[in-house]
């Protein structure tokens, strides 16, 4: 009897022992926590807690900084534009003011050339040569005027030329010495 009371105690510890190896591989084997339907509710707790925060994160701090910083660039690109406009006003409008001083200075020169013909005209007999030679010196001293005028005035447009290359090449962001502007408006007027 004894024989048999040790026998149960070993089979019925054998079982013990396979129930408990059960039991942990059946834990083990429930694959991953977050599968885990247990879990769920827990899990979108903190999903939703995590998402409002990013939220917040975002609407309260950087999406207004990112905002602002778009405004200034914004206002600047504006600006520079508006600046760029002003400039090419300014170059058109010395042009203008070129033109007009030379055919102001061609009608001036016509005006002189026609009135040394009327006084020339009274005095043709008497003065011819000395008509010539005062027609001559009048004419001369015009083309100077005129070709005076359109040095000036060419020089003129080429400095609003390179100010204004200067200050856009400056506005892009580009740095540049004033040779190399100088240099490639030149190039492009004697084109």
């Amino acid at each position: 009897m004894a024989n048999t009371t040790t026998e149960v105690a070993e089979a019925a510890g054998e079982i013990a022992g396979q129930a408990a190896d059960a039991a942990g591989q059946a834990t083990q084997s429930a694959g991953m926590p977050q599968l885990d339907f247990s879990t769920f509710p827990n899990q979108i707790f903190w999903l939703v807690v995590a998402l409002v925060l990013i939220y917040l994160v975002l609407s309260r701090i950087a999406l207004p900084r990112i905002a602002g910083i778009v405004a200034d660039r914004q206002g600047t690109i504006t600006n520079d534009i508006a600046a760029a406009e002003e400039l090419r006003a300014k170059a058109v409008e010395a042009e203008k003011a070129y033109n007009k001083a030379l055919v102001d200075a061609r009608e001036e020169a016509n005006k002189i050339v026609a009135e040394a013909r009327v006084d020339i005209g009274k005095d043709l007999d008497k003065a011819t040569a000395k008509a010539d030679a005062e027609i001559a010196a009048k004419s001369a001293e015009s083309v100077k005027r005129i070709d005076e005028i359109r040095l000036g005035a060419a020089r003129n447009v080429e400095e609003v030329a390179r100010e204004a290359a200067a200050a856009i090449v400056s506005a892009m962001g580009v740095k540049l010495d004033a040779k190399t502007v100088d240099s490639a408006v030149t190039a492009l007027l004697k084109e």
